[in-house]
């Protein structure tokens, strides 16, 4: 008993070291496992090119950043043309509200109940305040509410442009952290092979070779189901007639990148203001369309992330539902990692042996 409670304050205070340190220590893994990405084109840079390691490992990060730099500033770009856009559209929704709101007063029926209202009001002088008090705070309500839309956008994007800096900042430390590991790759592995027992190494490439298997598939299962959401939204929209197609499909499968809203984040509000604008054909053609994305993911995506990640599709779901409700968005991450770092602990015999020394010690 002495011993499990030993392994269990051994775990609970390694959890919590790495807990607290993980905000001072995040850049410099963010910069391993992008010199561990880059590493192969590090080498064959080296070994084919002739080149020193530390011009291979400069080429491939200036190469690497560029990219990253290019496509940045394309979305970017054309995020501002889809928010222009939209600025137009929001515009004309408004238009389209006044004039449906004077249409709905001028309405003879509506006319016939506000002379019945006046008609109450002459003869009841006394619930005049009151209704009034209660429509003025309706529309303090309403207007309170619109507000705090606003105010929340308008401050979201004042917490992105402050946070830039930062951003940049953490960008610069963690590409010149990959530098310096990529540079010295092999003196490190050389240490860590030297500072650790074999058995200890061997087990830890057994558990990390399974987890590399569930990063890279897990990456692998979202960019394929991203591929398949695509190709159906823009087939969708070019048999419904949508113009632009090719374009809004492609966007709509940039914005699946979200965690838990994916395709909503697009569709919901594209179909809300649809059916606001009275074009109900496309609204309820919009609306079939997310329904098969939906009813499609959900039965595809437990099976491609069972094939990616190395799991069976009953407890993908399972560990993707207790990390959705434990962790919340992230959890979808979190919960199938976690089931693969124990599988791969299994696979690696370490809860044996963790049982083993519980019963016997170090015999």
């Amino acid at each position: 008993m002495s011993r499990l409670l030993l392994i269990a304050m051994l775990l609970a205070l390694t959890v919590l070291l790495l807990w607290k340190a993980m905000p001072f220590l995040y850049p410099f893994l963010l910069g391993w496992l992008l010199a561990y990405a880059l590493n192969p084109l590090v080498n064959l840079l080296q070994s084919k090119a002739r080149m020193p390691r530390w011009l291979a490992a400069s080429i491939t990060l200036t190469l690497f950043a560029a990219a990253m730099l290019t496509i940045i500033s394309a979305l970017i770009i054309r995020l501002v043309e889809e928010i222009m856009s939209l600025s137009g559209s929001m515009q004309s929704l408004v238009a389209w509200g006044e004039k449906a709101f004077n249409d709905l007063l001028s309405n003879p029926e509506i006319q016939d109940v506000m002379t019945r209202i006046n008609d109450f009001y002459r003869h009841n002088p006394d619930y005049k305040e009151t209704i009034n008090s209660s429509i003025s705070d309706t529309a303090q309500a309403i207007t309170h509410a619109g507000t705090g839309l606003i105010s929340l956008f308008f401050n979201g994007i004042v917490n992105i442009l402050y946070s830039l800096p930062a951003v940049a900042t953490i960008a610069i430390v963690s590409l010149l952290a990959s530098f310096f590991i990529s540079k010295d790759w092999q003196r490190y592995a050389r240490r860590i092979k030297l500072g650790f027992p074999r058995s200890l190494i061997r087990r830890a490439g057994v558990v990390w070779k399974d987890l590399r298997q569930a990063l890279f598939g897990y990456i692998r299962a979202q960019l394929i189901m991203i591929s398949i959401t695509t190709a159906v939204v823009v087939i969708g929209l070019w048999l419904i007639g949508v113009k632009n197609a090719l374009s809004i499909g492609l966007i709509i499968g940039f914005v699946d990148l979200l965690p838990y809203l994916g395709v909503g984040a697009a569709m919901i509000p594209w179909i809300a203001y649809t059916f606001l604008s009275g074009d109900w054909q496309i609204g309820t053609q919009l609306s079939v369309l997310y329904g098969c994305i939906l009813v499609a993911r959900q039965f595809i995506e437990p099976k491609v992330l069972a094939s990616s990640v190395g799991l069976d599709p009953l407890p993908t779901l399972i560990a993707m539902f207790v990390g959705l409700k434990l962790f919340g968005i992230l959890g979808l991450i979190i919960g199938p990692i976690l089931v693969v770092v124990a599988t791969a602990c299994h696979r690696a015999n370490v809860f044996r042996d963790l049982g083993k020394y519980v019963k016997y010690g170090n015999r």
